[in-house]
């Protein structure tokens, strides 16, 4: 796969496979990229529908341009990653996850406090710290946040100094998932209730009852697997041994 940046003509590729109708790895196969390469530009610059090429290309050259500016002389890092980590590796991969959010369905701001909380070792910030990591409004923030808590991806507690912190844990997949599947209880039981409604054996009856038929399945199934999967899949963090506890 060829490295470096997008150029303006592969821009434009992209634009006019978009224009046809093409997807993702299909315009990835034609310009010999990875699709996450094509869907990360397509999201980050209007989505499939608003992609222009030539607005695409300046913006990247504004973050370009941007991000030389922060660089500190010298080679210096504005700011020391943990555990030795690679910081323009560690910011590909946050702006490739925000996309995939993105992708998803999950708008730009709330993918992108959703990242910056699963990046942290600690799962957790405060509204000032993700003011500043993200280098958004505080409305913003809060804004984000808002919409993640009533998603059940984001839950808040106070820390020793009494401030609000968001934080994301092994159990935030979980609970999305189980708010999700419970979220079509209704759908189930209005669509049942259609039948009555519209005459049980009739075409449009038969139809309704398919659908909470298939819910109702699907409601069951996510949540049987969410249980079995938070039981017996989660990791933990490897500690390192301690020193002193070797010593005789």
């Amino acid at each position: 796969m060829p490295g470096g940046r997008l150029t303006q003509q592969e821009r434009q590729q992209i634009a006019l496979g978009l224009a046809d109708g093409l997807p993702y790895a299909e315009i990835a196969r034609r310009l010999d990229r990875p699709t996450s390469t094509i869907t990360r530009e397509v999201m980050r610059n209007g989505g499939p529908t608003a992609y222009r090429a030539d607005l695409a290309h300046r913006a990247t050259e504004r973050r370009a341009h941007r991000r030389r500016q922060a660089t500190p002389r010298d080679g210096q890092q504005t700011s020391e990653q943990p555990h030795g980590r690679d910081a323009e590796a560690v910011r590909e991969y946050e702006e490739t996850l925000t996309t995939v959010f993105m992708a998803s369905g999950m708008p730009k701001m709330m993918s992108r406090v959703l990242v910056g909380l699963y990046t942290t070792d600690e799962g957790s910030l405060t509204a000032a710290e993700l003011v500043q990591r993200l280098m958004v409004s505080p409305a913003s923030v809060s804004k984000a946040i808002t919409y993640l808590e009533s998603q059940g991806m984001v839950r808040r507690e106070r820390d020793e100094r009494r401030r609000e912190r968001y934080v994301v844990d092994d159990d935030v997949w979980y609970q999305a998932m189980i708010a999700s599947a419970r979220s079509l209880t209704q759908v189930v039981e209005v669509s049942r209730q259609g039948v009555g409604v519209l005459g049980p054996g009739t075409p449009a009856a038969t139809r309704l009852e398919n659908v909470a038929r298939f819910l109702d399945f699907v409601q069951e199934s996510t949540i049987r697997a969410a249980e079995q999967a938070r039981a017996v899949l989660h990791t933990k963090p490897e500690t390192a041994p301690d020193p002193a506890a070797a010593r005789p």
